[in-house]
């Protein structure tokens, strides 16, 4: 029986704080309270730091195949990177190749994550389209697996599109049978269209993938993923959003009592689209879908998180290399060619605490909630992640809040070779990184190893509200 004890910390959750030690007892967080005197195997002492449960990433993309290449991270290097940064939970997404069940889908990326994660892992299912064996692989994985939640695409057209028909019904199934449907909401067949009008226009440079990617194509399809949801009475939870006009449709389909859950990404807090106006090249790093947009919307989107009308902050983490190797490169003459994607596994937390929390935009309480508690409820992981109770995982963060740490790829964990955030100094970053209570990341040093982390099944019943 191992056992570990935090003292002289002030534990942080999304309820509040308070000045107490933390008892773990075989990867279990067994008591909670003030001057504990419980011998233990290991002592940390948490004096002068916040102690915050471990991040949930509910959004990752590691080891995804697109065409011939495949995003740079896999499930070691990406959740060594994810540890680092404080994150000890990732929900990634298993992809069925054309034609591919979805079950046989789950047994791939189980295959890709056993013997590699480092930390606690989960899957989302992307489901193409909806016929019986779809259905049927949807009630299996629900029931046996744990895999409650299935996301759909509203762009793409010809790769992972599927039609309203498909998401409706989808989304009926949910509502019989449990689990959660998420969406990418953009207007893809719009879309296309855009493109292979900047095309036959000779703009071909990176920067106009933002062009050809509006905010009314977004909050189109937001608003009808939601309308959909509401035909078929069913919850629904939209992936990424990155602007005002979606937020908007957010708001107004819960304010018409829809159960709409919406998720945005640091890159969409913290940056805009002025980086499509790098020379060059150069604004290849920043070709992800949404792409950025105008700085105004930051602002609007924070006003969103501290409202509650956004309620999770998940990466999207999907990094391909811009020179080593050269995945971005291919769409030198054509951005539609650039693989969509870029990393912030490592970077999510730190972005959050100096953007949202040092500036007051949201509380410490609010920032636990959106990096952990939130995702928890939603996907079915609550209450054995996302807070500190007894009973709980001993998934537990460090926290420096006067820690200041420059971002760059030269120092970075993820292995790609670029940072959104070259050079940007933060501040508020972990100390030590503890996942089912052993150490797994102290002052900067790696100390867990591939492998340890489990998969994680996960509750059917999305949450009314959270």
């Amino acid at each position: 029986m191992s056992t570990a004890i935090i003292r002289h910390g002030t534990i942080l959750t999304d309820a509040g704080r308070a000045a107490a030690d933390i008892y773990i007892e075989n990867g279990l967080i067994a008591r909670i309270g003030r001057g504990l005197t419980l011998a233990a195997d290991t002592v940390i002492d948490a004096s002068g730091l916040l102690v915050i449960p471990g991040g949930i990433d509910a959004h990752t993309h590691l080891d995804m195949p697109a065409g011939d290449i495949t995003s740079t991270d896999d499930f070691e290097t990406g959740t060594v990177a994810a540890a680092h940064g404080g994150t000890t939970t990732i929900i990634d997404f298993a992809t069925p190749e054309p034609g591919e069940s979805l079950r046989a889908a789950y047994d791939v990326w189980m295959g890709k994550a056993e013997g590699r994660a480092v930390i606690d892992y989960g899957f989302h299912m992307v489901v193409r389209d909806y016929g019986p064996r779809t259905a049927a692989d949807m009630r299996s994985l629900t029931s046996r697996e744990g895999v409650t939640s299935f996301k759909m695409f509203m762009a793409y057209p010809g790769r992972l599109m599927a039609d309203d028909g498909a998401i409706f019904r989808t989304m009926q199934h949910t509502r019989e049978h449990g689990g959660l449907v998420m969406v990418h909401a953009e207007n893809g067949g719009a879309i296309e269209v855009l493109i292979a009008e900047a095309l036959r226009r000779g703009q071909t440079g990176p920067g106009f993938h933002a062009a050809t990617r509006p905010r009314r194509a977004e909050a189109e399809a937001t608003g009808r993923a939601i309308a959909l949801a509401e035909m078929a009475d069913a919850p629904v939870f939209i992936v990424h959003l990155s602007c005002a006009e979606a937020l908007e449709a957010v708001t107004q389909g819960r304010e018409r009592g829809a159960a709409v859950f919406a998720e945005t990404c640091p890159q969409y807090l913290c940056l805009s689209d002025a980086e499509y106006a790098r020379d060059g090249f150069e604004a290849a790093k920043f070709v992800m879908s949404p792409p950025l947009r105008p700085a105004a919307h930051q602002q609007a989107l924070w006003r969103g998180i501290a409202a509650r009308d956004l309620h999770t902050v998940g990466t999207d983490h999907c990094p391909f290399g811009l020179d080593d190797p050269p995945h971005k490169q291919r769409g030198r003459d054509d951005f539609s060619k650039i693989p969509n994607g870029a990393p912030g596994i490592e970077t999510r937390l730190m972005l959050l605490w100096d953007s949202g929390v040092r500036t007051g935009l949201i509380t410490p309480e609010r920032f636990v909630e959106v990096t952990a508690s939130a995702p928890a409820r939603i996907f079915g992981l609550w209450p054995r992640k996302g807070t500190l109770a007894e009973g709980s995982d001993a998934d537990i963060v460090l926290w420096n809040p006067e820690k200041a740490v420059t971002l760059s790829a030269s120092t970075h964990h993820m292995r790609v070779d670029y940072s959104l955030y070259e050079g940007r100094t933060v501040t508020g970053a972990p100390e030590t990184v503890l996942s089912r209570g052993e150490i797994i990341v102290d002052r900067g040093v790696f100390l867990g190893r591939a492998g340890r982390g489990r998969f994680l099944k996960r509750g059917a019943e999305a949450p009314a509200s959270v």
